[in-house]
C-alpha cells in the first residue's frame, strides 16, 4: 500500500501547500493494532523508538520512505521526538520549528527540511477532532496567515506536514457541510447539536523526521533545552538493540537520551523561548506599563489589571506603583503559564497531541 501512496505523492504540491495526505498506508488491522498498543502504553510517555510496543511505527520504513521522496535525500534524521496521544485536549495555533516566531532565524533562511508525521486512528471525514492546518503558512512567520483547513483523514491515512506550518490539534467539524471550519477560539460558539460526533477515543501518533542537515541539528539542539523532552529521554534511554534497529531502518539516529542524561544544562526551559543564533539580538525588555498589560490607545483611560494594587496615596512614587503592577501581572502570567504547562505535560505524557 505504501508503494501506491508514494507513487501518488505530489512533491510539488507538498512544498506549495505545506502538507500532504497519503491514503491507505496502513491496513485496518494495523490501525487496530496501533490503537491497542497506545492503550497498552498509556502512562509510558513519548519517544516511540524507546517503546517496544510502538517502535515498529518508526522502524518499518514507511515514514522514512515518504521523507526521502519529499526531501530528495537518503539521509533521514531522527532525534527522539515522537509520541502518541489518547483523547488529548491540546488546541490553538502553533508551529513546531525552532524559530517559530522569528522570521530572521535560520529556520526561515532556506527551504525547511524537518517534517511532522501524523497517524489518526479514527475517522475524521465525518467526525470531529481532526487536525487543523493553515494552507501555505509554512512560508509565513506568523500564526494568522493562510486558509484554515480541517484535514479529513480516514483510518489508515498518513499525514505529513512541514514543521513550519501553523496547525492546531482537536479541530472541530460541523454537521453543516457548507459551514466554515471554526477557528480554535471559536469552538465555544457552537452547541453540541451543531458539531459532528467523535469517532470513539481519539488516538493519534506523531513523529519528527527530517533531512540530516543544519535544520535538523538546530531542531535537536533546541529540543535539549525543553523540560518535557529531557525528562522523557532520561526515563527512556536507548540500548544497543534500539540503536541497531534504528540503523537497520535507515535512520540517522542522534542519541538524545545519552546526551542529556548527565547534562545539568539540559531541559531548563519549561516554555518555548527564542533559541539564539549568530547575530541574534535578545528582545528588549518591555516597559513596566507594557508588562502590566496591553498599552491603552492614546487619549484613552488606562485601567490596571483586575486585582492590581491601587495607586499609592502619597506613600510611594508612580514608578513604584508601576513596578508593583508589573510584578503582580508577571506573577499572574507565570501562574497561568505553569497551569498551561501542567496540562500540556500531562497530555504529552500520554503523549502530546496535534
Amino acid at each position: 500500500m505504501i508503494e501506491k501512496a508514494l507513487e501518488e505523492l505530489d512533491v510539488a504540491a507538498f512544498w506549495e501547500r505545506g502538507y500532504a495526505i497519503l491514503h491507505d498506508v496502513y491496513t485496518p488491522e494495523e490501525i487496530a493494532q496501533i490503537r491497542q498498543e497506545a492503550y497498552d502504553s498509556r502512562g509510558g510517555g513519548g519517544d516511540l523508538l524507546a517503546n517496544p510496543r510502538m517502535r515498529h511505527i518508526l522502524t518499518d520504513g514507511r515514514m522514512a520512505s515518504v521523507a526521502k521522496k519529499l526531501l530528495d535525500t537518503e539521509d533521514i534524521f531522527y532525534a527522539g521526538d515522537s509520541s502518541f496521544t489518547i483523547n488529548g485536549v491540546q488546541k490553538g495555533w502553533h508551529k513546531d520549528n525552532t524559530d517559530r516566531l522569528d522570521p530572521n532565524g535560520p529556520d526561515w533562511a532556506s527551504s525547511y527540511t524537518q517534517l511532522r508525521f501524523g497517524i489518526y486512528c479514527q475517522d475524521h471525514v465525518t467526525h470531529t477532532g481532526g487536525l487543523n492546518l493553515k494552507i501555505g503558512s509554512h512560508e509565513i512567520c506568523d500564526l494568522k496567515s493562510g486558509e484554515t483547513l480541517y484535514v479529513k483523514t480516514r483510518p489508515g491515512d498518513l499525514a505529513v506536514w512541514s514543521m513550519r506550518i501553523s496547525h492546531s490539534g482537536n479541530g472541530m467539524l460541523l454537521k453543516d457541510p457548507d459551514a466554515k471550519y471554526p477557528e480554535p477560539n471559536e469552538q465555544g460558539n457552537f452547541s453540541p447539536d451543531e458539531v459532528a460526533p467523535a469517532d470513539g477515543d481519539r488516538i493519534a501518533v506523531f513523529a519528527h523526521l527530517g533531512a540530516h542537515d543544519s535544520h535538523g541539528k538546530r531542531y535537536a539542539d533546541y529540543l535539549k533545552t525543553r523540560t518535557y523532552m529531557v525528562q522523557a529521554w532520561r526515563k527512556m534511554p536507548y540500548d544497543d538493540e534500539i540503536r541497531q534497529q534504528a540503523r537497520d531502518a535507515g535512520l540517522i539516529l542522534r542519541d538524545m537520551p545519552a546526551e542529556v542524561m548527565n547534562d545539568p544544562e539540559a531541559g531548563l526551559e519549561e516554555l518555548w523561548k527564542p533559541f539564539p543564533y549568530p547575530g541574534w539580538t535578545p528582545p528588549k525588555a518591555s516597559a513596566p506599563a507594557a508588562a502590566a498589560g496591553s498599552a491603552a490607545p492614546a487619549g484613552s483611560a488606562s485601567t490596571a489589571p483586575s486585582g492590581a494594587p491601587s495607586a499609592p496615596a502619597g506613600g510611594g512614587t508612580s514608578t513604584d506603583h508601576a513596578k508593583a503592577v508589573a510584578g503582580k501581572a508577571a506573577r499572574a502570567a507565570a501562574r497561568r503559564g505553569k497551569g498551561a504547562l501542567k496540562g500540556a505535560l500531562q497530555g504529552w505524557r500520554n503523549s502530546s497531541g496535534k
